[in-house]
């Protein structure tokens, strides 16, 4: 036998056994228990932020469609649903940052959304809207060129940088603003010719107020909005895909997005004045 023919042999069992080992290795893996402590302890907990209309609002009568979604969630699973609120997930869009943890929920709503930063540390649930930058004004914008436009810019994982160099392409001064209050205030006084934010809350604001609302155009990314679901918690995250299939299919998901005026809209489409 030739030296090169008991290399090749040597290099195949040493392939073989690193397969066998990490099979191995799967088979003393913890077992995966998140429904089962669920359904053990008769509760899910949710992270949230405090408000964030219209997926979160604060209102007991109209609570926001991921406080709804979440209701019908729960009783899909047959639990009791806790809310753990944090004003982090309201104030800054990085979700490193929001300092959750396991220990404070199971699942995390209310502007998450399906990017690779959000994927980068959470698995996600089905997705149940669309959204992406939305611009809204007392009346239609036919450009938006040398413009004064707030942004408020709080959803996680929609593309800043993008936005940003679309916004200088048009020579757009922007101002940032902390919370939907200042932004609306600042559009009805006349401070800001428009705004700029996710297209959920854009949609919801523009409607309460009886003003125009549009998507952004095209070239800007548009993502789902998702449930986070920790890493691992993979039978949890199918009970969840499982609810999802059924509020879909009896009507409820449609119902809910309807309910807070979260039909499709239409796409900008601006001028650049020469």
């Amino acid at each position: 036998m030739s030296v090169q023919t008991l290399r090749r042999q040597a290099r195949d069992l040493g392939g073989m056994v690193t397969v066998v080992g990490l099979m191995l290795l799967v088979t003393f893996l913890p077992p995966d228990t998140s429904l089962k402590e669920v359904k053990a302890k008769g509760v899910i907990r949710a992270c949230v932020p405090t408000r964030y209309p219209p997926l979160v609002t604060g209102d007991a009568d109209r609570p926001g469609i991921d406080i709804e979604l979440l209701r019908a969630v729960a009783d899909h699973l047959g639990v009791r649903l806790l809310f753990t609120p944090s004003d982090a997930m309201g104030r800054d869009f990085n979700p490193r940052n929001w300092a959750i943890n396991r220990g404070k929920c199971q699942l995390l709503a209310g502007g998450v959304v399906d990017s690779a930063l959000t994927r980068s540390f959470l698995d996600t649930g089905p997705p149940y809207a669309e959204t992406g930058w939305a611009i809204m004004a007392p009346a239609p914008l036919e450009s938006i060129d040398g413009l004064t436009l707030g942004a408020l810019t709080l959803v996680s994982g929609l593309d800043r940088i993008g936005l940003a160099t679309y916004l200088r392409s048009h020579n757009v001064s922007v101002r940032v603003m902390r919370d939907d209050r200042a932004f609306v205030e600042g559009i009805a006084a006349g401070d800001l010719a428009g705004g700029i934010s996710e297209a959920l809350l854009a949609s919801g604001l523009a409607a309460k107020n009886g003003w125009w609302a549009a998507l952004m155009p095209d070239e800007l990314a548009r993502y789902n909005l998702v449930f986070g679901i920790w890493k691992g918690d993979l039978t949890l995250k199918r009970k969840i895909d499982e609810a999802f299939r059924q509020l879909h299919t009896d009507g409820t998901l449609a119902a809910i997005l309807a309910r807070y005026g979260a039909a499709p809209m239409g796409t900008a489409n601006f001028m650049h004045k020469r």
